[in-house]
């Protein structure tokens, strides 16, 4: 049985356009991002141990990525880990997930946005010479792209299946023929963090984890994706294989190339690697890979920035003006409230530079993140405890209890790594929420605002 909102449900789109290769290009567009291209640089202040976070937090993905395929499965209404922990928790709990979740998308169009600005730069000096220009950029690049996806879901798609060519043929270079230039000498010492290896792998997997925000790109419009049951579930689990192959040979490549102090200084550290296995044309040519894998990871974020508060307004959850859809069939009001304030985000952080305000904003986002993650892990008991689903044998129930906690212990240890002035600072966030929900829930007419979202069963 596959839970739906009746409300949402007529909202969505007559024709969905999405289907099982767009929907992977959504998630590798997504995840494969501006994280690979100068994670590199914040990485090499770690060294060589950090390879283990990319381990570990591929494997963490993975788990989270089957978790939400399973729930793609019970759950198909628009907004995907809100709508997850609403059914499985109830509204207050969906609330906080949504307003967590989207606190994550912009933060994220943010980090993406000076990623960009980065490579921008190393193409066009007179950008990376100017921050006036630098944070001119960043702010056009969320703009462009904001109109595109007011413009409608099928335009961002295509903008993103071609992005997602483009930056897959650089990266692939690097991850596989780059091999031959990897010095081992380079890997010692492993840790120079000034850490015990414990905490040294567990900050650089939670700055490894921002490459995978985005996993669950593909349940956030699955009132567009072409019979979501199946489409989601298999281009999750596929994207985050591509992208777990990608993150982990590049990286590899980028410290067995470049000394490690050498790459810590870098604002485009995988242009720096291909100089200086490929001389000055190298260089050129993963800095433009750079631009267009950072322009559609952008463009990816962009569009999940306008589905979740869409998705949420539209169950009451956040304010209306959030769910109104503009000519074009798209959550123009949401999509414009979101990049606002990625736009105010990237202005305050610019002042310490790209890549000290690239960690500040990512570390930001991976918080962010990480609620939503570990209330998913464990969604799929609550939504099946309260009777939706097909029945389940004795090995299946196990299945789920399993693959729930590992993916709730994953994400704990995530935020452990996030370090205490991450935790803080996105718990306030967090909080800053309740009064907007306690406002929304105001102007709701007696008996409404306590109501249960309408809900429907239907075989699967």
């Amino acid at each position: 049985m596959a839970v739906e909102s009746v409300g949402m449900q007529a909202a969505a789109p007559a024709t969905k356009s999405l289907g099982l290769w767009a929907c992977v290009a959504l998630v590798v567009g997504n995840m494969i991002g501006s994280g690979i291209f100068l994670l590199p640089a914040s990485l090499a202040r770690i060294g060589p141990i950090s390879m283990w976070g990319w381990v570990l937090t591929s494997v963490g993905a993975l788990i989270l990525a089957v978790i939400f395929g399973r729930l793609a499965q019970l759950v198909t209404k628009t907004g995907g880990p809100y709508a997850y922990c609403e059914v499985g928790y109830g509204e207050f709990a969906g609330f906080i997930i949504a307003w967590g979740y989207w606190i994550a998308l912009w933060t994220g169009n943010a980090a993406v946005a000076v990623a960009l600005v980065g490579y921008l730069g190393y193409l066009v000096p007179a950008i990376g010479d100017s921050t006036e220009m630098s944070l001119a950029a960043a702010l056009i690049s969320i703009w462009t792209l904001t109109l595109i996806n007011i413009r409608g879901v099928s335009e961002a798609g295509m903008v993103q299946a071609i992005t997602t060519i483009g930056k897959l043929v650089p990266l692939l270079l690097i991850g596989s023929l780059g091999l031959i230039w990897v010095d081992l000498e380079n890997f010692s010492p492993a840790n120079l963090s000034g850490e015990g290896d414990l905490a040294a792998i567990s900050a650089a997997a939670a700055l490894t984890l921002w490459a995978y925000l985005g996993l669950e790109s593909a349940t956030v419009p699955s009132g567009d994706v072409v019979e979501p049951e199946k489409t989601i579930p298999r281009a999750t689990i596929l994207g985050v294989l591509i992208a777990a192959v990608v993150y982990i040979s590049v990286t590899f490549v980028a410290i067995g190339v470049v000394p490690s102090a050498q790459l810590s200084q870098s604002s485009a550290p995988l242009s720096d690697v291909a100089t200086a296995m490929w001389g000055f044309a190298g260089g050129i040519l993963i800095a433009i890979g750079a631009v267009i894998s950072t322009f559609g990871t952008l463009n990816g974020f962009t569009l999940l920035s306008g589905q979740v508060p869409y998705g949420a307004a539209l169950d009451c959850v956040f304010p209306s003006a959030l769910g109104k859809l503009s000519r074009y069939g798209t959550p123009a009001n949401a999509l414009i409230l979101s990049n606002l304030l990625a736009s105010i985000l990237i202005v305050m952080n610019f002042y310490k530079g790209l890549v000290g305000a690239f960690e500040v904003i990512i570390l930001l986002a991976v918080m962010s993140s990480l609620l939503p993650y570990a209330l998913c892990a464990l969604a799929e008991i609550m939504i099946r405890l309260k009777g939706h689903g097909t029945q389940l044998t004795t090995l299946g129930r196990a299945k789920v209890v399993i693959l729930g906690t590992l993916g709730f212990v994953y994400a704990l240890w995530a935020i452990y790594g996030s370090g205490a002035e991450t935790v803080f600072l996105g718990f306030l966030l967090v909080l800053a929420g309740i009064p907007i929900h306690v406002w929304i829930k105001s102007r709701q007419p007696v008996g409404e605002a306590n109501a249960p979202q309408s809900l429907k069963s239907e075989e699967v």
